[in-house]
């Protein structure tokens, strides 16, 4: 068995969370710049043997895309045809957000360090998105 990845793909910055190789539990990876995502993940999966990418969805509460699918789409695209042998997937990432911040806050995460490092929030974001896909694969 090989790790899965979760990506909360953004902007400016992206989220990864990743399991264990047994696929057990799903952690936190890192944040890094969106600009750095391509030659981290290449490095990252040839390193930690990842089987499976899974990448978060951004679709608004009524289901239409958000802003941020076209860039998702281009990306997802783009590792589809350079790495055929780690299928990617997409995931429904809506509220995640909104779960991450609350998760952070009910874990007592000082609102200081909330502001001031944001990416922990898209890194929290990627790990629920991991969570809820793995809960949902499970027989």
């Amino acid at each position: 068995m090989g790790r899965i990845l979760s990506i909360d793909y953004g902007k400016k910055r992206t989220g990864l969370a990743v399991t264990d190789p047994m696929q057990i539990i799903a952690n936190g990876l890192t944040t890094v710049s969106t600009v750095d995502l391509w030659d981290f993940l290449q490095n990252y999966c040839k390193k930690e043997g990842v089987e499976r990418i899974i990448m978060g969805k951004p679709t608004q509460p009524n289901g239409l895309p958000s802003e941020n699918m076209g860039r998702v789409e281009n990306f997802y695209n783009r590792w589809h045809k350079a790495h055929p042998e780690i299928p990617i997937e997409y995931y429904d990432e809506r509220f995640t957000s909104v779960i991450a911040h609350r998760a952070m806050i009910d874990g007592g995460v000082k609102k200081k360090v909330r502001r001031e490092n944001k990416g922990l929030v898209d890194e929290v974001s990627a790990t629920i998105i991991l969570e809820d896909w793995m809960s949902s694969h499970r027989y």
